[in-house]
């Protein structure tokens, strides 16, 4: 059966004016890769990159080896993390505009907005007085501003290589919960599109299948607790805001129901408020069993898949380390996922990759010195 894999990519692995003045001169991705240690016994850190080794996005080379590598796994394309602050304020986009500018790599990708803002904690947690300083805020200044961001990417729309659903380019939005003018922005866009030429855009939405908050008409949010038989009121709430699909995350849900919300959502608190306490762990098979909910089978809704997962190089002990997260247990869980979407046509029939290159949030793809190309090839034994 067909999929259409398509893999979030990171570019933050070259240096900028903002990470050097924050961090320090030379911070990249890799600073917080290559600096990570143990937290108990037999917990895989440092992660170290093999065939690509500790690369920089400023050089086409390595471009063209990431896409060979994704097109030889049977990936459809990256979809480039994009960040845009308002104002006309953006970080990281280099890697991008040369890959547009250039033609090169000819792979497919889209752009996924990551509409939040940076805070000294958003690469690098050390619970110090500094974690919440400000780097970027993400502001919506509003319908000029978003013609100006849609004039933006519009070239990119325009590109062959360009990924469409229904004939339309295929754009996601990290956070639109806390995106109160969402509704007008897709509205824009919309009207845009069409004096454009194009046939419009097909909205994606991140949204994770079981929350503890549902947002207002007025962007405000009513806390609750977490369903975890149905997500069809999480995707209908996101729905009615103007997307037309849902990238679907089960991570949450997952580790509820594998060792029960009330305890789930107790030790979470616990590590967010004690960082002195040790690592949680999961048991990677025995979670993403339950990654997928029974709505993710919508014909609109398009369900993460997702190889490993370690945000330590980040954020210590303040979140669970999956362990046995292996090439071969990543591989069942992408034949789940493919039971999942296989009654849906082919053109939606999409899994999303969590994701190609997140090396410091150990959620990565590409060849690593333990398992050399063992993520890459459990996708192409399913996928070809």
């Amino acid at each position: 059966m067909n999929a259409r894999v398509i893999a979030y990519y990171l570019p933050q692995f070259h240096p900028i004016p903002e990470n050097d003045e924050h961090w320090g001169a030379g911070f990249t991705e890799w600073t917080n890769v290559a600096k990570a240690k143990p937290l108990f016994r037999g917990h895989y850190q440092p992660h170290v990159p093999a065939d690509l080794g500790f690369y920089d996005l400023r050089l086409p080379e390595v471009r063209e080896q990431q896409a060979q590598l994704a097109r030889e796994a049977g990936i459809e394309g990256f979809c480039y993390w994009h960040y845009w602050f308002g104002n006309g304020k953006m970080l990281l986009q280099r890697p991008f505009e040369e890959v547009l500018q250039s033609g090169k790599p000819d792979f497919p990708f889209c752009l996924a907005w990551a509409n939040h803002s940076w805070t000294m904690d958003t690469w690098n947690n050390d619970h110090g007085k500094t974690a919440k300083r400000m780097i970027a805020e993400q502001l919506y200044p509003g319908d000029e501003d978003y013609i100006a961001h849609f004039n933006y990417c519009l070239p990119a729309f325009r590109d062959k290589r360009y990924i469409t659903v229904e004939g339309k380019p295929l754009f996601v939005l990290f956070d639109a919960y806390f995106f109160t003018d969402v509704k007008r922005f897709i509205e824009v866009w919309r009207e845009l599109a069409q004096k454009n030429g194009l046939p419009g855009i097909y909205f994606v939405a991140i949204t994770k299948s079981t929350t503890t908050a549902t947002r207002r008409e007025d962007g405000t949010f009513e806390r609750h607790m977490p369903d975890l038989k149905s997500s069809a009121q999480v995707y209908n709430d996101i729905l009615s805001l103007g997307f037309d699909g849902i990238n679907s995350f089960g991570k949450p849900r997952a580790e509820m129901i594998s060792e029960g919300h009330y305890i789930n959502l107790a030790r979470k608190w616990l590590h967010l408020h004690l960082p002195f306490l040790p690592a949680m762990k999961y048991d990677y098979p025995k979670v993403v069993k339950h990654m997928f909910a029974p709505e993710d089978a919508w014909d609109n809704i398009f369900p993460s898949i997702m190889p490993q997962w370690d945000r330590s190089p980040r954020v210590g002990t303040e979140e669970g380390v999956y362990v046995n997260a292996t090439p071969e247990n990543f591989e069942q869980h992408i034949r789940h996922a493919l039971k999942i979407i296989e009654k849906k046509d082919n053109e939606h029939r999409i899994l999303f990759l969590r994701a190609w290159n997140e090396w410091a949030e150990g959620n990565y793809v590409e060849p690593d010195l333990k398992y050399g190309h063992g993520f890459l090839q459990a996708l192409a034994r399913v996928l070809k």
